[in-house]
């Protein structure tokens, strides 16, 4: 409801209130004929003006929540620092997960650069649990929002690239 239109039923209801119970009961009921199916008109509005962009969100997001809580419901094995990493390495995961989602889809600047500190943060405390309990970790790899590149088959050595000019090709 946009305050303007909720000051003058605001403004309304204080002039029913004034003019006693009858009339408030009356003023009360005009309020329910003509507010509330205009709030659930706009509620459906809105509900109707779900776009590609926040549906694919929705079920990223909801599909992210599911695994890391699936993830999170790890088998004790006795051990309660490795039980401890068990359970809070796929809650970092969801989380650098959500904020992949956010920069995929998201908008505002300013959460965008969070969903970026989020990544690297977290992936970097998976790291830090694991190197904790003597794990090894994770191979390095480009952060979940940068592109992979895949080297071709006449690489030699990933990562390095030369391009030779055809004067100093024999």
């Amino acid at each position: 409801m946009h305050r303007s239109t909720f000051r003058k039923l605001m403004t309304l209801a204080d002039k029913v209130r004034r003019l006693g119970l009858a009339t408030a009961a009356f003023g009360a009921g005009l309020l329910l004929a003509f507010a509330v199916p205009s709030l659930l008109l706009a509620h459906e509005s809105q509900s109707a003006a779900l776009n590609a962009d926040e549906s694919a969100f929705l079920k990223e997001n909801d599909a992210a929540m599911t695994k890391m809580m699936n993830d999170m419901a790890a088998k004790p094995t006795g051990d309660i620092d490795r039980d401890f990493v068990a359970m809070m390495n796929p809650h970092h995961q969801g989380a650098i997960d959500m904020a992949v989602i956010e920069l995929r889809y998201g908008k505002n600047e300013q959460l965008r650069r969070i969903a970026q500190e989020i990544i690297v943060d977290q992936m970097q405390e998976i790291a830090a649990m694991k190197l904790a309990i003597g794990e090894p970790a994770t191979d390095t790899t480009p952060a979940p929002t940068q592109p992979q590149i895949v080297p071709s088959a006449h690489d030699h050595h990933p990562g390095m690239q030369m391009d030779m000019s055809a004067g100093m090709k024999r």
